[in-house]
């Protein structure tokens, strides 16, 4: 099994790169994120590897940080998620933006990525909400986001995601914005307070 390539970029293909390890080249098939990270030809680069043996073939899947496989080889849980719409998920969202989204049940924005229809992307909120706080890596205050997605989140808490969502901020950019004003001074505060400094936050 192939763990982790580190040579010099061959060639970049629309979804694949073509690695060179001392002479010997892996073609690894990556997401538009990671093709769009790498170096241009010539350039030295470091992938982690996922391998996929079949009867009938063998791929490699790569990926800039083991976050990243972690939650590849994690969407493929779900039933109906293949190695392709992993991949178009990944491309389409970062593992922080992955991880805000599940745990705010927020199924529009996982089903922005080509293949995933609402139905597969239901059912990844719904799998995956009690799996993503381990592989959530950046993503900030999981707890919090997890109440405000679930509806059992403080009444003030709530109150103030919803109205920084009414003044057209994603669900995303609110809930990281109260979660971000309550680390700095407004727990305890009602949801006018939340909402003040949860707008200073979306300021900066």
């Amino acid at each position: 099994m192939i763990g982790k390539l580190k040579g010099t970029v061959e060639e970049i293909g629309d979804d694949y790169v073509l690695v060179d390890v001392h002479g010997v080249c892996y073609v690894a098939f990556c997401s538009s994120r990671t093709l769009s990270r790498l170096g241009g030809v010539g350039e030295a680069c470091v992938l982690f590897i996922e391998t996929y043996v079949r009867e009938d073939q063998l791929k490699l899947f790569g990926f800039l940080t083991v976050l990243e496989r972690e939650w590849f080889n994690l969407l493929q849980s779900v039933q109906g998620v293949g190695a392709k719409v992993a991949l178009a998920v990944l491309s389409t969202l970062s593992t922080s933006e992955l991880a805000n989204a599940i745990a705010l049940q927020d199924k529009a924005v996982i089903s922005r990525a080509p293949g995933v229809g609402p139905k597969v992307a239901m059912r990844m909120v719904l799998e995956l909400k009690n799996k993503a706080p381990a592989f959530a890596g950046e993503a900030p205050n999981m707890g919090l986001k997890q109440e405000i997605g679930e509806g059992v989140a403080a009444a003030p808490v709530a109150d103030a995601v919803s109205a920084l969502t009414n003044l057209g901020y994603s669900r995303d950019q609110a809930a990281n914005a109260v979660a971000a004003a309550l680390k700095n001074g407004g727990e305890g505060g009602d949801s006018a307070k939340l909402i003040r400094l949860g707008l200073k936050e979306l300021s900066r």
